[in-house]
């Protein structure tokens, strides 16, 4: 990949909303670059700016007219792609108001993946694992216009907060 292919295809595709990659996009956009090719191009565009990579295998096009407050959900929804995910914990109980502490840098995700930490520039991704059936998940999330990432319900943020035996002296009073 040579630069100017790159920022082409970086501007193509910030037209269409998207800003956030992981390296299997990147691999299937420039298919005709060998694996170690691709490499090194992506540590160059990293390099010169065009992508910040944000963690392991996602980067993000720094150039996008699209930055808005949900950045950090673009990356988890990227991380975990191919698994039911929503914002649920003290992320959700706090914009309910439902707990005193605001977590200002970090996002708590449930999955039905992989649990991990995630450290980005944009914040820190604690991924929690659940085992609820995606009938269930689906039924106590909601979708919000514009937010990349589904959303607990008060009642299932609460139960997510119980099922994994966080602090549940943080709730406040009702």
């Amino acid at each position: 990949m040579n630069k100017l292919q790159a920022i082409r295809a970086l501007k193509e595709f910030d037209k269409r909303g998207k800003f956030i990659f992981t390296k299997h996009d990147l691999i299937k956009l420039f298919i005709d670059d060998s694996p170690k090719a691709l490499t090194e191009g992506l540590n160059r565009l990293v390099k010169t700016g065009l992508l910040q990579r944000v963690c392991r295998g996602v980067y993000v096009n720094v150039e996008t007219q699209r930055f808005d407050s949900y950045v950090i959900e673009y990356i988890a929804k990227a991380i975990k792609r191919g698994c039911y995910s929503y914002v649920s914990l003290e992320s959700m109980l706090s914009e309910y108001g439902l707990i005193s502490q605001v977590p200002i840098d970090r996002l708590t995700v449930m999955t039905t993946g992989r649990q991990g930490i995630y450290k980005t520039p944009y914040g820190i991704i604690e991924f929690t694992h659940t085992k609820r059936s995606v009938s269930d998940i689906l039924e106590h999330t909601l979708t919000v216009e514009g937010r990349p990432l589904r959303i607990a319900t008060k009642e299932a943020a609460i139960r997510d907060l119980k099922r994994v035996g966080r602090n549940l002296n943080l709730l406040v009073e009702e």
